[in-house]
């Protein structure tokens, strides 16, 4: 039996994820998160603060049964721009991902894969104009960005082992994920409700168009549990999309519909 470790397996990624292999048949998850989930048919969880690293060696050395990870966990601060853009950001995902990362590379002799999750900032959407569309095999873009700091702590890792790794890029993500700060579906339920509450209509509040892709979370989930054993998806970095392009001015009249606002 395959054994997969989910970090992040309360966000909407990570959940999805979670589900995939588990319902699969061919998977034992471990599905690691700060907040304690369910048990479920084929999935244990496991409670661990990622930011502490003591904590996390301890329970990850234990694991030296894992054959494969995912890692969809993330820290995030108030503000897109200034969030992506401080160092506190920047450094405490490196960390993250180190403390995830280091225990099961040196404790699990079976490990196989590592799949890291970036999205459409690394090509740095977030500080300037980019080029449509964007293509996996351009180099870098040269700013700051925690993506680039796991990235390199990923391949070193990488270097001379007996395990591969992938990358997936899905721009906005869309699942279920009770809880989540990253789950969008439940924030324009909320935004609609408080306009119903006082009285104001459901009006776009957002600026100038411009085109984005959709991800559903179970899309990315079926990418992962591919990635994971695929020789193609060895070494490689793939952006993902369910193929829909849109912007939000033109969408916003079909949510406002769905929600009856």
């Amino acid at each position: 039996m395959k054994t997969v470790i989910v970090a992040g397996a309360t966000g909407v990624v990570g959940r999805a994820a979670a589900e995939r292999f588990a319902a699969s048949g061919d998977w034992q998850v471990i599905a690691l998160s700060r907040r304690p989930i369910p048990a479920a048919p084929n999935l244990t969880p496991l409670a661990v603060d990622l930011t502490d690293r003591e904590a996390a060696a301890a329970a990850l050395s234990a694991l030296p049964e894992v054959t494969h990870a995912v890692y969809a966990a993330l820290y995030e601060l108030p503000g897109l721009v200034a969030g992506w853009t401080a160092p506190e950001q920047m450094e405490t995902n490196r960390a993250m991902f180190a403390n995830f990362l280091d225990p099961l590379a040196a404790s699990a002799p079976g490990l196989r894969h590592v799949s890291i999750l970036q999205g459409a900032k690394a090509y740095g959407g977030h500080v300037h104009r980019i080029s449509v569309p964007e293509k996996e095999r351009r180099p870098r873009d040269d700013h700051p960005n925690f993506y680039w700091l796991q990235e390199d702590h990923l391949r070193a890792a990488a270097e001379g082992a007996a395990w591969d790794w992938t990358i997936l890029r899905p721009q906005v993500v869309f699942g279920g994920a009770t809880g989540s700060a990253m789950n969008i579906a439940p924030v324009l339920g909320v935004f609609a409700a408080l306009c119903a509450e006082t009285g104001r209509p459901f009006g776009y509040p957002g600026g100038p168009a411009y085109l984005w892709e959709a991800a559903d979370a179970r899309l990315v989930a079926q990418a992962l549990e591919w990635a994971a054993e695929a020789p193609a998806a060895a070494r490689e970095t793939f952006n993902i999309a369910n193929g829909d392009v849109a912007d939000w001015t033109q969408l916003w009249p079909s949510i406002a519909e769905a929600l009856g606002a």
